[in-house]
């Protein structure tokens, strides 16, 4: 991500608002910088990490647009891979017994009797490595003498100025102290890169539909690791835009010493999300029971549609996903959720029996398969229905567990 220096000169303040000065992505200009960016740092393959930076040097020389140019290489690095040279011995060992001659020079004299290169040829010698070797391996875990073997995604000019936006746009949450966020569909996986970064939140349902989320920010008075939580909460920000509808509301305090100030973003924005959709299901036993669902009851033959991971079970410091909803065309207030309960890990199933017992939820239909470790008296106490399966759910029976459910949590359907 990029650095506080890289953001605050293009920071724009508009009253108690902030916002970013974004580059224009179709910008000739812009793209034929981003275009020798790209093929300079592709022809770094191989070379060492200092021998890019003194390219780069070179390349922006007194380039008055720097900021911008150093942003873009440093998106492009980033995103690439520097690695060691591969070492028969650690350079930490290599240092120690060339260092153990103490100071050296070129040239011998009374007063250093070995010289420079006697030093390498007998630390050579006592490693069975060869002088240029030994030379090479000195400072060899220094991340500048780290080697380019992966320049990353194959950028086109466009793409690297996407990015680069969006680097822009996360970077401020650096100094948020809280963020307020939307949101109206793919809850699954904004609740796995909240997981993922590890970020505190509390969760709210809308009336309208939806959810609010509150994130304490990195300069909340409950974070601790300041540094580190503000990356953590600026590398989820892309989250957001594999939602199709969203808001964004941050309280944040930039640098230049303004106080609190505004920071917002919806679903209408350009930006472009670089993380991966999850795959429309977890596992086989979720796609064959839509796909019997669809063959079998369907919109056209069923009073019931069949919705994928549409509703939260908000239980405290995390929520429950169910993997369907039942949704009633008749009356959709009369909705039955359903989780499908087959995956054979003790910690998989540990956890879901604790979040099944924490939601408590009336409307929740349970399909367990009877090859798990559980019975019915783990379930006892739970007001959700259970349903046991041999070897998958048999769809007449799931639906007729779904018509009683609703009969008695929402009484008789409407004609």
């Amino acid at each position: 991500m990029l650095t506080s220096e890289l953001i605050r000169p293009q920071l724009r303040f508009h009253g108690k608002s902030v916002s970013i000065a974004m580059v224009d992505q179709q910008d000739p200009k812009r793209r034929q910088i981003a275009a020798e960016l790209i093929e300079l740092f592709q022809s770094q393959r191989d070379r060492t990490q200092e021998a890019w930076e003194q390219a780069l040097t070179a390349y922006v020389g007194s380039r008055i647009d720097y900021i911008f140019v150093r942003g873009l290489a440093k998106v492009l690095v980033d995103n690439a891979t520097f690695t060691p040279l591969p070492a028969p011995q650690t350079p930490t060992v290599v240092r120690e017994t060339m260092f153990s001659y103490g100071p050296v020079f070129p040239n011998s004299d009374m007063l250093h009797p070995v010289s420079r290169d006697g030093a390498l040829a007998s630390v050579a010698q006592n490693l069975q490595l060869s002088p240029e070797e030994v030379e090479a391996l000195l400072f060899a875990d220094r991340h500048a003498s780290y080697r380019l073997t992966d320049t990353g995604p194959d950028w086109t000019p466009a793409m690297l100025l996407a990015r680069y936006n969006l680097e822009l746009a996360r970077g401020v949450l650096y100094w948020a102290s809280h963020l307020t966020i939307e949101i109206a569909d793919n809850y699954k996986d904004i609740w796995k890169f909240i997981k993922l970064f590890k970020l505190m939140f509390i969760a709210h349902s809308l009336s309208t539909g939806g959810y609010r989320i509150e994130l304490d920010g990195p300069i909340s008075p409950f974070v601790g690791a300041t540094l580190r939580y503000g990356r953590q909460m600026a590398a989820f920000l892309p989250a957001l835009f594999l939602c199709e509808q969203w808001k964004m509301h941050a309280t944040v305090y930039p640098p230049q010493g303004r106080g609190a100030m505004n920071y917002k973003m919806d679903h209408t924005s350009n930006l472009q999300s670089h993380f991966k959709r999850s795959g429309e299901f977890d596992s086989r036993l979720e796609a064959d029971f839509a796909a019997e669902f669809a063959a079998k009851i369907g919109e056209r033959r069923g009073k019931w549609r069949l919705l994928r991971e549409s509703e939260l079970l908000i239980l405290g410091d995390t929520v429950m996903i169910p993997d369907f909803v039942m949704v009633d065309s008749r009356d959709e207030h009369r909705r039955i959720l359903i989780e499908l309960v087959g995956f054979w890990h003790p910690d998989y199933l540990r956890r879901k029996l604790e979040k099944v017992h924490a939601a408590n939820c009336s409307h929740l239909l349970l399909l367990v398969y009877k090859g798990l470790n559980v019975t019915e008296e783990d379930f006892q106490g739970v007001s959700s229905e259970v349903l046991f399966f041999p070897n998958k759910p048999v769809m007449k029976d799931v639906m007729a567990t779904v018509e009683a459910m609703a009969q008695r949590l929402y009484g008789p359907a409407p004609a």
